[in-house]
């Protein structure tokens, strides 16, 4: 049989650009150090690998979620541990206050520092973040959460208008946590602060008066609370640091597992396609 040399030509050709295609999409392989370009390279594999992708995304996602909570969560103890250092100052000038030897003047001296603590209570209260957020708002973060009505009378100028409500992050499969805080029930004590301020400031006051000793030692009882509760917050937290610590240590571990099951399954045989390219050249 005789073969026509346009046909031979032709068959010439069509092998060297299928040569040239193979050596080609090799070269992308080795450039890339991936054994699947495509996914008609290995449909079954290319599967297994999207999934892996897929979860490794959303594990990325869960731990960019927690790093973000683990900040925002240190920057509200920090704020809530200066609160409780200031409450104690504070409970210990009131527990002087009701010592009976003091005289008017030593009464009138420790107006000062209460109003003080009042007003850093008030304004650590209405704490903003870098973003304009108030951090103990609950989720209304664009409300100072609490209001001061100099129009009100003495003992009820102070309110919280925040609410309690959680926003809750989602940090694993099924797993959420609280990122936010409020400070409900702190406008008591500064109300109680407001109300034994204008005590004190009275003309002649005498703290064995039974009116102002009834002062006091509510504002005392208020004081514990206050401090009950901004303590109770701040263990909430540290315990919410920790498990968010080893939630992250064990999401580590399974994108470590995902990255490795990944390049297994993609990586390429550089041997293996160094000796094909040999042969196609």
């Amino acid at each position: 049989m005789r073969i026509a040399t346009t046909q031979y030509q032709s068959t010439m050709n069509q092998s060297l650009q299928n040569n040239q295609e193979r050596i080609s999409y090799i070269t992308q392989q080795l450039a890339s150090n991936k054994r699947m370009l495509v996914p008609s390279d290995d449909p079954v594999d290319s599967v297994r690998v999207a999934r892996l992708s897929r979860e490794e995304a959303t594990v990325q996602q869960y731990r960019d979620n927690i790093a973000a909570i683990q900040i925002r969560l240190t920057k509200t103890e920090g704020y809530l541990s200066n609160m409780s250092k200031e409450m104690i100052v504070g409970r210990d000038t009131i527990v002087w206050a009701s010592d009976g030897g003091n005289a008017p003047d030593d009464l009138k001296a420790m107006v000062s520092p209460l109003e003080s603590l009042r007003e850093s209570l008030f304004y650590g209260a209405n704490t903003i973040d870098h973003e304009g957020n108030y951090i103990f708002a609950g989720t209304l973060t664009r409300t100072a959460p609490m209001k001061y009505d100099a129009t009100a009378p003495s003992g009820s100028r102070y309110t919280f208008i925040g609410n309690t409500n959680s926003q809750d992050v989602v940090v694993g499969n099924g797993i959420t946590q609280a990122g936010n805080e409020n400070l409900k029930g702190l406008e008591k004590l500064l109300n109680q602060l407001d109300t034994s301020i204008q005590t004190l400031q009275t003309p002649g006051v005498s703290a064995n008066d039974p009116a102002v000793r009834a002062v006091l030692a509510a504002n005392l009882n208020g004081f514990d609370e206050a401090m009950n509760m901004v303590t109770s917050k701040i263990a909430t937290i540290g315990g919410a640091q920790n498990i968010m610590k080893t939630l992250d240590a064990n999401h580590a571990n399974i994108s470590l597992s995902n990255k490795m099951a990944i390049t297994d399954i993609g990586a390429l045989d550089v041997g293996e396609a160094a000796t094909a390219l040999s042969g196609y050249s």
